[in-house]
Order: C-alpha cells, then structure tokens, then sequence
C-alpha cells in the first residue's frame, strides 16, 4: 500500500495551515518589534517581520498535533489508520523529540534575532537540542555498533547541516528553497523505501516550505529569521537520518552517501565560506559575501536567477541519488 492520499493531505495541509498562519505572525511580529532592521549588508529599506520560521513550525505542528489528538480520541478513516496508528505507536517518542527540537530551535534562532546571541551561546543551544534528538533514539550508524560513536557522528550532522543551512539565508529564497528541495527528496526514499510515516513527516514540511515561499521570493515581504532557518536546517539534518538509504530492500551501500549528494549545494558552500575566511583571517561564524549566491551575482547574474540556479543543481544532484 503505497498511501498517496496521506502524502497529498500532508503536502497540502503544510502549505496552507503555513500561508494561512504567516499573515498572522507577520501582524504579531511588527507588534512585538522582532524585525529585520536595513543596516551592514543588506539591501532592503524597511524593517522586514522575521515570521517565516513562526508560519513554517506552526504548518509542521499544527497537523502532526491534530492528527495524533484524532487518533487518540477516536478513529481515524480506514485508508489513513493503519499507517499513522502504527507509524505513531513506533516512533511516537522520535516524533515528539523532532517537533520538540523544532520548537527549540526556532526559540533559540529567535532569541539570536533579538539579542545577537554570541556564537558559543548559539553553539551550546545547538549541541543540547541535538543530543535531546539522538537520545530519542534518531541517530546515524553507518554501519559502526557503538552508541558513543552515534551519539558524536548524530550530533555533529545536526550541528554541520543546521549551521550549513543557516549560511544560506543569504537571499530571498535560497534557504527556504534548498529546504523544499531537500525535503521532498528525503520523503520520495521514506516512501519508496515503506517508511510512510517518515515520508508523511517530510512532505509536510516541504508544503510548510512552499506555503512560506511566495511571502518571500522574490521580493523579500517576510523573512525566515536566524530562527526560521535553524528550523530549516535542524528538520533537514534529522529527515536525513530517519529514512533507511540502505536496506534488504536498497543493498547498494554507496546510498548511506545520499544525504550528502541532497544537501551537497548547502554543505558545500559552508566548506568554501570557511576556508575563505581561514585565508582572510577572518572569524568563520562572522558573515560575509563569498557564498555561492553571491559570486554568482558577482558574475553577472540576477539575485532571484543566482538562487534559481542554485535549486536548480541542488535538485539535479538530488536526483541521482534514485540511480540504481
């Protein structure tokens, strides 16, 4: 059974529960003052509300809160049952820890909004989420028994994938759309690979994402935040350790390697950025202008076409990781 439906209301459910939302937060931000504000670096001439992460969470919560309340309190449509019954009763605990995470991630991208939190400050926070979601049971093996070992690897893809993301923040549409594109690739193997459950999870943030995108790209109306992209990077890192890449089902082990093929566009550039600032003795968390959005407009490119161009080779690579 291959539970189309589920993933169509999920995809669906995402993206409108995330654009319905986002006008409210953009109102509550400009009351609360949580704005970005025109200065260094950037292009804008007005405070811009920072709810992007706010409707994205809220599209992720509010459905995984509301379906596992329906299935509580009574039962769900036949079609939709088995799978979320059981999906629920075998990573209940996982799922609690992910949209937990979420939640702390977005608090503490919001508090660096607000207060410039220092990067030790941001790292700790980082690193006590990140151990919360590998205590859950949600950790990368790669074929090594030992738990000390997944607890370190788990906890250091969180913090590379999460950090890598919030590096793309850069223009109106990257990260959000990285983030789409990440998504909807990690659910395609949940799904393909009988992990409905997962697949459910991922393509529900991916609608979260697509509800967000039209408020920001390409003309930069409302912005993720440090804490809306903390979320984006936070839920990519985990959606691609959940599903099972390699399997009875999927034996050829070269596909461990495909979170890194999905995430190469994000990943890649933070290894650039940091080997530019090393040479230019520059603080690697200190943001500047060398990403590869950047050079690309330094080439002669558009900002929305540098960042089209980007998805564009995020996408492509993320395809052949489904070459058998």
């Amino acid at each position: 059974m291959f539970p189309v439906g589920l993933y169509l209301l999920a995809l669906v459910g995402g993206a409108v529960i995330s654009a319905a939302s986002l006008p409210l937060w953009r109102r509550w931000c400009e009351h609360v003052g949580l704005l970005d504000e025109p200065g260094h670096r950037k292009i804008h001439k007005h405070p811009v509300p920072l709810a992007g992460g706010l409707a994205v969470v809220t599209g992720l919560a509010v459905p995984i809160l509301a379906v596992a309340a329906w299935a509580w309190l009574g039962p769900l449509p036949e079609s939709f049952d088995r799978v979320v019954t059981y999906g629920l009763a075998k990573r209940g605990w996982q799922l609690a820890a992910i949209l937990g995470g979420a939640v702390a991630m977005l608090a503490l991208g919001i508090i660096d909004d607000r207060c410039n939190l220092s990067a030790k400050w941001k790292f700790a926070g980082q690193v006590l989420i990140a151990l919360a979601v590998a205590a859950s049971g949600i950790r990368v093996t790669i074929f090594v028994e030992s738990p000390l070992f997944s607890y370190a690897v788990t906890v250091l893809w969180i913090l590379t994938v999460t950090n890598a993301v919030n590096f793309q923040d850069n223009m109106n549409g990257l990260c959000a759309g990285l983030g789409l594109v990440g998504g909807w690739f990690f659910a395609w193997h949940a799904g393909l690979e009988g992990q409905y459950l997962v697949a459910s999870l991922a393509f529900l943030f991916t609608g979260a994402l697509v509800g967000f995108l039209p408020f920001n790209f390409p003309r930069g109306g409302v912005f993720l935040g440090d804490g809306g992209s903390h979320v984006v990077g936070f839920l990519l890192a985990v959606l691609a350790i959940l599903p099972d890449f390699y399997s009875a089902a999927s034996p050829q082990k070269w596909l461990v390697l495909a979170p890194l093929l999905v995430l190469a566009v994000p990943l890649a550039d933070l290894v650039s950025v940091i080997l530019i600032r090393r040479r230019l003795g520059q603080a690697v968390w200190v943001g500047d202008n060398n990403h590869f959005s950047h050079r690309l407009v330094r080439r002669g490119q558009t900002k929305p076409r540098a960042v089209l161009i980007l998805l564009l080779i995020a996408a492509a690579i993320g395809a052949a990781t489904f070459l058998k």
